[in-house]
């Protein structure tokens, strides 16, 4: 699939250079799998969960959210905003 923005990854790695093993493997996952629908992301990523039409990943053990928009018709994943659990918790994302 098609990542749309790395540069985001890149921002929360920057801030939170412990998360960035897990971004990057989490990165290299999704970029050798084109997935047809979420039951076949569920296969590789079991904790990844919809809100509304978002994909949230825990990634790096629950210590990081990932917020992905994801058009499985078209190979696209838009990265919307990778948070901590803390940040996640707030909502605030949500609007």
């Amino acid at each position: 699939m098609h990542v749309i923005s790395r540069k985001r990854l890149n921002e929360f790695c920057e801030q939170h250079p412990e998360a960035r093993s897990s971004l990057v493997h989490w990165y290299q996952q999704i970029k050798r799998t084109n997935f047809a629908n979420f039951a076949e992301l569920r296969t590789v990523f079991p904790a990844a969960d919809q809100v509304g039409k978002l994909t949230v990943f825990n990634v790096g053990g629950n210590k990081v959210r990932l917020i992905a928009a994801i058009h499985y018709n078209r190979s696209k994943v838009y990265v919307r905003a990778v948070l901590t659990h803390t940040e996640y918790d707030g909502l605030g994302w949500r609007e």
